[in-house]
């Protein structure tokens, strides 16, 4: 039996139904997702917890169509996701989704805004064209200045903010952050929160965050508890503050 979470009242925009996933390790199939349901609200940072092995990565994963599900269905932005073929799933992720990754993902030879550029190659803009929009989102993270920099002559944190101004440069609907903070130190880890929140709020992207930080909580719109590959717990944390 599946168990759904549901809250908000923003737009839903990704949706996952039934979800099922485990890994083989020899002869032994070790479950870690099981029968898990959830909405996720345009608008809004929503923050995945719970203890390390839980099935938060995979479920990423899974909802942003890097690994296919063993059952269940992923719906995104009206689209079914499992059922696009594997060009049409890459041409979903390339236009509609943004990634940002505990450990970066920069190439070492390219500078700032030749890194945020990247993708926007790919969706058709002219050289020109991506150039204009990648400085517009290294501006938003703070880093016009640095711009030219590669990543051996950024710290942590600025290589994170390329990161997410990477991300932020295709206007994705939904953002996917895995562990954004657990390399960062403390100054830098809440300026990548922030940015985040922002992004959310801002932009009105869906902001789904895997992560262990206890800082994301108080930025959090809305916060998944999960164990054992299923989510036991869906709270508000500003919710008895008001409207912020």
């Amino acid at each position: 039996m599946s168990e759904s979470v549901t809250s908000g009242d923003g737009a839903v925009v990704l949706r996952g139904r039934a979800l099922e996933k485990s890994f083989r390790s020899g002869r032994i199939d070790t479950p870690i997702l099981r029968g898990l349901s959830l909405d996720v609200l345009a608008g809004e940072l929503t923050l995945v917890s719970g203890p390390s092995g839980c099935g938060k990565s995979t479920l990423l994963a899974l909802l942003s169509g890097l690994l296919r599900p063993d059952a269940g269905e992923v719906d995104a932005l009206g689209e079914s996701l499992w059922s696009l073929d594997d060009q049409a799933l890459e041409r979903f992720r390339l236009q509609h989704t943004g990634f940002v990754f505990q450990g970066f993902n920069l190439f070492g030879a390219l500078s700032a805004v030749e890194q945020v550029m990247l993708p926007l190659g790919a969706l058709g803009f002219t050289r020109a064209q991506a150039r204009e929009r990648a400085l517009v989102a290294l501006d938003e993270v703070g880093l016009s200045a640095r711009c030219g920099l590669r990543p051996a002559e950024m710290s942590g944190g600025e290589k994170q903010r390329v990161s997410i101004a990477r991300a932020l440069a295709k206007n994705p609907k939904l953002l996917f952050a895995d562990e954004p903070t657990s390399a960062l130190d403390a100054a830098n880890g809440q300026m990548v929160i922030d940015l985040l929140h922002r992004l959310a709020r801002t932009h009105g992207a869906a902001v789904l965050c895997v992560s262990h930080d206890p800082r994301v909580v108080a930025h959090a719109d809305r916060v998944l508890y999960m164990e054992d590959g299923r989510l036991l717990d869906d709270t508000r944390p500003g919710a008895s503050k008001g409207p912020r």
